[in-house]
């Protein structure tokens, strides 16, 4: 059996203490202290691993992970994020953190993290329960939306305006709200060439058209038929995550 006491790595009050540094009005009634967290990181990482905390809370496990040298995510609703985890990273990068594990790490600040916000559902339901687009998302934040669904990468062409993003040198992507006719379609087809294909995500098509170098999707199905529902475990179907945009250098926050 093997006990940690207060002494070796602080308790609730110490942990406290760190907290009123940096939110003295919103203290957790039993936030971690951070030598408790440096004893399980030194157990349990190398510098230089990733640690999650998808349960941040005040950002103590991020905190100490930066100071440690460690790669970090850290995952928090509400408004935690900006009172507590943001406020709290920010004196850490910036040095003006003097409590917790600082002196003991020889802390002075440094590194950086980013910060993600999750945007609003993409499809909601209108009065009759039929699935909508959402009306908070515009034309240009639909489209950025499809194209990482579809595993596109989102860059609107200045020249042609049925481009909203490409896939391959030749492979491209089109997302309107509006129905595409028959004519539209087959207008499109041509500037296209037989050279390069595109997918078109739109409200809804005819459906009497063949043109070769053009497929056609349906939101919100298209959008739907990426999602589940329903799982009580981590078995989800993700399909189609973009590429990460260059190494984690030290952290992340949502």
């Amino acid at each position: 059996m093997s006990i940690w006491g207060r002494d070796e790595v602080g308790d609730n009050q110490d942990a406290k203490r760190e907290v009123r540094v940096f939110n003295q009005e919103h203290v957790f009634a039993t936030p971690k202290p951070e030598r408790l967290i440096q004893r399980i990181l030194t157990l349990a990482t190398n510098p230089g691993d990733l640690v999650l905390d998808s349960f941040l809370g005040s950002g103590t496990t991020a905190a100490v992970a930066h100071k440690m040298g460690r790669r970090w995510i850290g995952v928090e609703l509400g408004d935690h994020c900006y009172t507590h985890c943001k406020v709290r990273l920010d004196k850490v990068i910036d040095g003006e953190d003097p409590g917790g594990i600082t002196k003991a790490v020889g802390w002075k600040g440094g590194g950086g993290y980013r910060f993600y916000e999750l945007a609003p559902t993409l499809i909601t339901k209108d009065k009759c329960g039929q699935e909508v687009i959402n009306k908070d998302y515009n034309p240009a934040m639909l489209a950025e939306a499809v194209c990482k669904l579809e595993g596109f990468t989102y860059a609107p062409s200045e020249s042609e305006y049925f481009i909203h993003g490409h896939s391959t040198e030749r492979s491209f992507i089109y997302v309107t709200t509006n129905f595409m006719r028959k004519a539209e379609i087959e207008d499109i087809g041509e500037q296209v060439g037989e050279k390069r294909s595109l997918l078109i995500c739109c409200k809804g098509f005819d459906n009497d058209v063949e043109c070769g170098n053009v497929r056609l999707k349906k939101i919100p199905e298209a959008v739907l038929k990426k999602c589940e529902w329903g799982h009580d475990d981590y078995s989800l179907n993700v399909a189609n995550l973009p590429m990460a945009q260059g190494e984690l250098e030290q952290g992340e926050l949502f």
